[in-house]
Formats: structure tokens, sequence, C-alpha cells
């Protein structure tokens, strides 16, 4: 009778537990660089746009909208303890933002403490530009461990050219490993990814996003293609280590294809980019763009 009673409380403590869970909604802060070309799609910036839309559509989500130009640009320990996933937004003002702010992202994807969700031109923002530089060196230490195992290695990092330049085609894809022999030792010289890509094209006609891992959490209810209306166009090869997942392509009719959602595992924490967007186009008010975001939200935030 008393093993019965336990199992019961057992059972009850359980169930209790997955409700309290169930009803903690989701903490978001999204950061907009907040420049006056989004006025062209945006009434109230593309930022506070998205936050509209994810409380409109999402009942288990709470949003916070911080700007560049915010006390602490927006990202001081009071905001980032807050919550459980960043959504970046920048484009033109990727250089104002501070070697310490980044730090302070970084440091909470690393420790597992927060999520970094950066879309479209966030490519080239500084948390999701040092999360890919601390991959590609964590890669490159993992792949000569397995291939060379008992080896003292010296790393050298090289970063690419210049900051916001473009690759071309014929340059080398980074990252990229060279390793030579220096006495009884090895050196390695590590090219950081470019976090670049060499095509681009802001005409804003239409994409297609196809699904690659349909089974994943950031896919769910999400038809197996579907159109982005308009749209910046982005090309292959894009400067980055390789992904741990990745879950969508986009496409164009002229023949570009991109890979247009990914996630790393940087440390104890994730990272999702995902590429459609521009901020002339409305693309954050579009119910599939919307429901990507709301789905990575929940996986990264777990």
């Amino acid at each position: 009778m008393k093993a019965r009673k336990g199992l019961f409380f057992s059972m009850f403590v359980f169930v209790w537990v997955q409700l309290s869970a169930y009803g903690e909604k989701f903490h978001v802060l999204i950061w907009d660089e907040r420049q006056p070309r989004q006025a062209e799609a945006y009434e109230n910036f593309l930022g506070n746009e998205i936050a509209a839309q994810l409380v409109l559509t999402a009942d288990d989500i709470e949003t916070r909208s911080v700007a560049l130009d915010d006390p602490g640009q927006g990202l001081g320990d009071p905001n980032l303890d807050w919550a459980d996933v960043l959504i970046w937004w920048g484009h033109v003002r990727q250089s104002e933002v501070t070697p310490e702010t980044a730090e302070r992202v970084l440091g909470r994807v690393r420790a597992g403490k927060l999520g970094l969700i950066a879309l479209h031109s966030a490519h080239w923002s500084t948390p999701f530009v040092e999360a890919m530089n601390w991959r590609a060196r964590e890669d490159a230490r993992k792949h000569i461990a397995e291939t060379d195992p008992g080896h003292i290695v010296k790393f050298e990092l090289v970063p690419p050219p210049r900051p916001y330049t473009v690759p071309t085609h014929s340059s080398a894809v980074t990252p990229a490993t060279y390793c030579y022999k220096d006495g009884p030792n090895e050196r390695a010289v590590v090219h950081l990814p470019w976090c670049c890509f060499p095509d681009y094209r802001p005409d804003g006609k239409s994409s297609t996003v196809t699904m690659k891992l349909p089974g994943h959490s950031i896919a769910k209810g999400l038809p197996a293609t579907f159109q982005v209306k308009q749209t910046e166009m982005y090309n292959e090869p894009f400067h980055v280590p390789a992904p741990d997942e990745m879950i969508f392509e986009e496409t164009w009719e002229s023949g570009e294809r991109f890979r247009a959602g990914m996630v790393w595992n940087i440390d104890k924490g994730k990272v999702f980019y995902f590429r459609p967007g521009h901020e002339t186009y409305p693309v954050y008010k579009q119910p599939e763009i919307i429901a990507v975001l709301a789905n990575a939200i929940r996986y990264l935030g777990h």
C-alpha cells in the first residue's frame, strides 16, 4: 500500500512539474539596429514588428524589443539575464556594436543560458561572427586531435583580409586549417570564417524555402515548401563552419541557392541562422517566417 501511495505521489509531482513548465513563457529579447530604411516596409521598426507578430501568434512567448541606441546598446545584464533567446537584426550598423557587447552575448550562449537567432544580414553581426570563430577553432582542434593524436599543436588564427568585405567565387572557402611540421611539434594555421558569400541581389524577387529536415522541431507545422514573397538573394558558398543541422534551403528561379536555416552547437548553447529577410521588404509580416521564429525560440529556449 505504501509503495502504491509512493507511486501515485511521484506521478503527481511529475505531472505538476510538467504543467508548471508548460505555463512558463519563453523570454525573447529582440535586438534591432533601427535604421531609417526599415520605414519602407515597417511602420514601427523591424524589431518591434517581430515582437508584435510573435506575441500575436504565440501565447507561450514574451518579448522585449531593444535597440542599438538604448543604454548598454540594449544588451546590459538585466536584459540578457531575463532572456532565454536573443533574436538579432543588424545590417548597416554592425561596426557600432562594441566587443564588450559581443562578449556578454557569447558568454551566455556558451554557458547554455541564452540561445541566439541571427537573421539575414546578421551574418556579419559581432556575436554571430564570434560564435562562428569559436566553432572554427574548436572544429580545428578536434580534427587535429583525431588525425594526429598526441601531437603538441600551436595554433595561429588568421581573420578575413578586412572586415565586411565580400569573398569572390575563386576564394578558398573558410574556415580552413593548414598544418605543418615544426620540429617535433606541429603548427596549425586556421583561417577563420569570412561569414559572408560571393553573391547578393536586393531586387525583392521571391524565393522558395524547402524543408531539408522535416522532422526537426524548427520545421514543425510548416509545409514542405513555401514562398518568401519578397526578399534579397544570397548565393553560396556561405563561409561558415559546417552546421550541426541544416533545416532549410532557399532557392531562386535564376538558379541561386543558400543554406537558409542552420543550427550550430556552441559549447553548451546553440545558434540558429535564418536567412530570409531585408529591411525594405515585409518578410517578417509573413506567417511562415514568424512560425519558423516561434519554433526556433522553443527549440533554443529549452
